[in-house]
């Protein structure tokens, strides 16, 4: 990652302390935080900034389903996973075709996933 920016990644997770965890974590494996959105309001907010090369979702957000925030990640291109309480085939009908890692999840599994889907995003202008 040397002559590569790093990539900035927005996380959306309500649960304060486990968005600080993923911001540390992040940090220490490279990563730029493009931000931290609590709410749905927020989320979209920041998504439709842009300034994100993906993000972590959780699927649900102080009792309000983040559908709604994926779909805008989609718009925009922006690659996501999506790190939830709920089992992956809780999710697999609201978020299709997209990681779905459990909470608790190992860091080192959360990282493989993230780095596994921004490789997989086309290259910007394509």
């Amino acid at each position: 990652m040397t002559d590569n920016p790093l990539p900035n990644i927005l996380i959306v997770e309500d649960e304060p302390l486990l968005a600080y965890m993923l911001e540390e974590l992040l940090t220490e494996e490279g990563f730029k935080i493009a931000g931290v959105a609590t709410r749905l309001e927020m989320a979209l907010t920041m998504i439709a900034a842009g300034g994100c090369d993906a993000a972590i979702l959780d699927a649900n957000l102080a009792g309000v389903s983040a559908a709604p925030a994926a779909a805008a990640l989609t718009a925009r291109g922006v690659p996501f996973l999506v790190l939830s309480g709920y089992s992956p085939d809780q999710q697999k009908d609201a978020f299709p075709g997209v990681p779905l890692l459990q909470k608790p999840c190992r860091p080192n599994t959360l990282i493989q996933a993230l780095n596994d889907i921004l490789q997989a995003a086309p290259a910007p202008g394509q």
